[in-house]
C-alpha cells in the first residue's frame, strides 16, 4: 500500500484525505445524476464493507462514518477481518446522543464531531444550553471533540466563547443559507435534492480555516459532486484535480479534507488518491 501524504491530526498521522460516507447512506447532493436511492442500492453492508478494504488499499489511513446500528456491525467485522482505518465518527442523530456515544467508544474512535446540522439547528433555535451540553458529553467519554457547522461564523463564535473544541469539521458551502431552523435530514427524512451549493461560500470557508489555529477536517470540497453540473464525464477528473489544489492551497498544513466516494461506475477511492499524490507529491 502506497500511503497517502499524512499529517499529525489529534495526535496520531493521518492521511490528508481521509472518505466519507455520506454516499454509503444514500445521501446525494446530484439527485438528477446519482439518486440517493441508487446509493443505498449499491452500498448493502457487505458492499460497505469491501469498499473499507479498496480504500485501506487505497493508501487512506482514516475514515468518518456515520455511526448507525449496521455501520457499527460492519465497523467491528471490518476490524475484525484486520481493517485498521482510523475512526473519527458523527453521531447518528436519530438516536440519543448518550445511548450512541458508548456504542461509538466500542470502536476507539480518535475523535467525534457534533453533528453539522444539529450544531447550526441549535444554532439557529436558541438550543445553545443542549449544543454546550452535547459537547460536554462527548468530551466526558475521554476523546477528541470536534464541531461540525456549514456556518464558518459559528467556529469563530466557537472560539471566542472557548466551547473547548479540539478540532472543526467545517462545509465549504453554507447549507444553512435557506433551510434555518430545520432540523437534520436523519431526522426529518427529507433530501437534499433542492439544496444548491453557492461558489462563493467556499472562499468564506477558507478565511475562517486560515484565521483559527486549531486543526480542521474540510468537507464538501467538490460540492457534493456539484461542481460537476453543466460538464461531461470526460471533464469531471480535471474538475477534481482543480477543486482538490484549490483546497490545499486554502487550508492549514495540518488540516485535511474528507471526501465520499461512490464506487458503483469506478474507483473513485483510488481515482482520488491518486490525484491527491500529484497535488502533494
Amino acid at each position: 500500500m502506497n500511503m497517502l501524504p499524512t499529517v499529525n491530526f489529534l495526535g496520531k498521522d493521518i492521511t490528508r484525505m481521509i472518505v466519507g460516507d455520506n454516499p454509503m447512506t444514500g445521501h446525494s447532493y446530484i439527485e438528477d445524476i446519482i439518486p440517493g436511492a441508487d446509493m443505498k442500492a449499491f452500498y448493502t453492508q457487505d458492499k460497505i464493507l469491501e469498499t473499507l478494504f479498496t480504500i485501506q488499499d487505497a493508501g487512506y489511513n482514516a475514515i468518518l462514518p456515520l455511526s448507525t446500528p449496521d455501520n457499527l456491525k460492519t465497523l467491528k467485522e471490518f476490524r475484525r477481518q484486520g481493517g485498521k482505518l482510523e475512526i473519527i465518527f458523527q453521531p447518528y442523530t436519530a438516536l440519543p446522543l448518550n445511548e450512541v456515544l458508548p456504542m461509538m467508544m466500542e470502536l476507539e474512535p480518535l475523535g467525534i464531531y457534533h453533528q453539522g446540522t444539529t450544531t447550526d439547528y441549535l444554532m439557529e433555535t436558541g438550543g445553545m444550553e443542549t449544543l454546550r451540553s452535547n459537547i460536554e458529553l462527548i468530551r466526558s467519554f475521554g476523546v477528541k471533540v470536534g464541531l461540525g457547522t456549514h456556518v464558518p461564523d459559528t467556529v469563530l463564535q466557537s472560539e471566542e466563547e472557548d466551547w473547548g473544541i479540539d478540532f472543526y469539521m467545517l462545509c465549504m458551502y453554507n447549507a444553512r443559507r435557506n433551510r434555518k431552523g430545520e432540523p437534520s435530514g436523519f431526522i426529518t427524512g427529507k433530501t437534499k435534492a433542492h439544496l444548491v451549493f453557492q461558489p462563493q461560500d467556499r472562499f468564506d470557508a477558507y478565511k475562517v480555516i486560515q484565521k483559527v489555529q486549531k486543526p480542521f477536517i474540510a468537507y464538501k470540497i467538490l460540492a457534493g459532486g456539484q461542481v460537476y453540473y453543466g460538464h461531461q464525464p470526460e471533464e469531471y477528473p480535471a474538475i477534481t484535480e482543480k477543486m482538490f489544489k484549490e483546497t490545499y492551497e486554502n487550508i492549514k498544513p495540518g488540516d485535511i479534507t474528507c471526501v465520499g466516494v461512490f464506487q458503483r461506475d469506478r474507483d473513485q477511492a483510488r481515482e482520488n488518491a491518486e490525484t491527491v499524490r500529484r497535488i502533494l507529491g
